[in-house]
């Protein structure tokens, strides 16, 4: 979290959004303030997320910070304004912050977080919000809201509960313990720690590793994971809309090229359900 004042307005944060092969890559940048997160960038954050659906032949999304760390939280100069009174507030949590962090957690795609240096408060947030989570080993993380008299809002702490666990998730609240890498991936919050100097080239292996799976397979196991987190029993159209991969382009070269003994070839664009017409 970072409290300075900027000299140049306070809103100098942005979302950078470059497409780098299959991969579209969005980068947290707020320089001087450790790419604390200010409202413009959590709603610049779900606008790039969105850009997805709108590129053919994208296999993943990374999510990095830029200058050394992924993110400080949130950018408390702007609280006065931002969250002045208790509707701004909740308006703040609800309808700025709680649209990004679900634009990642519902990617149809693969989201990798690439966390170097200071991963805290909200930068944690959207970490817990991807699905894999990779890490330099001098990383930091941690939630010290605590410290600044507020809890964390429902919809932000659902990411972090469902990666971290109640115990882990209570800790770090009401704690309030800046983490440790090795420590991080201990409780589970990380997917796996490398070197420092390793963080890049890990991010790209795995990127690569995701891509040479079924495009398909992986949207359909996000989607199944999500609802299966829900209590209710699947029904009957669920189920049959689930099973109806097995009538894709996927399916049948993946059991074709298994068969021949060659590497699978999921086509350069990734193929759409049989019955899903590109937009």
């Amino acid at each position: 979290m970072s409290g300075k004042p900027d000299p140049e307005g306070g809103a100098r944060g942005r979302i950078e959004v470059a497409r780098e092969g299959d991969v579209l890559a969005l980068t947290l940048a707020h320089p001087g303030k450790l790419n604390a997160l200010t409202a413009a960038m959590w709603r610049d954050l779900a606008a790039g997320m969105g850009k997805v659906a709108g590129h053919r032949g994208l296999r993943a999304v990374i999510i990095r910070g830029a200058g050394g760390h992924f993110a400080a939280g949130a950018d408390i100069a702007e609280f006065p304004v931002e969250r002045g009174d208790r509707v701004a507030v909740r308006r703040y949590h609800e309808h700025v912050i709680a649209p990004a962090l679900r634009a990642i957690a519902e990617c149809p795609l693969p989201t990798v977080a690439m966390i170097q240096g200071v991963c805290v408060g909200g930068g944690l947030e959207i970490a817990c919000s991807c699905d894999l989570r990779i890490a330099a080993r001098s990383a930091r993380l941690g939630v010290p809201i605590g410290r600044l008299g507020f809890p964390m809002a429902p919809a932000e702490l659902a990411g972090l509960l469902s990666v971290a666990g109640r115990a882990v998730a209570l800790e770090l609240l009401l704690e309030g313990r800046i983490l440790d890498a090795a420590e991080a991936h201990a409780k589970g919050l990380l997917t796996r720690v490398v070197d420092d100097a390793e963080l890049e080239a890990e991010t790209h292996r795995t990127i690569r590793r995701i891509a040479a799976g079924s495009p398909l397979a992986a949207t359909l196991n996000k989607r199944m994971i999500r609802r299966l987190q829900r209590p209710e029993p699947l029904d009957e159209a669920e189920l049959e809309d689930f099973f109806s991969y097995s009538d894709t382009r996927d399916h049948r070269e993946g059991v074709a090229a298994f068969l021949a003994g060659r590497p699978p070839d999921f086509g350069a664009d990734g193929p759409l359900p049989e019955n899903e017409e590109e937009d």
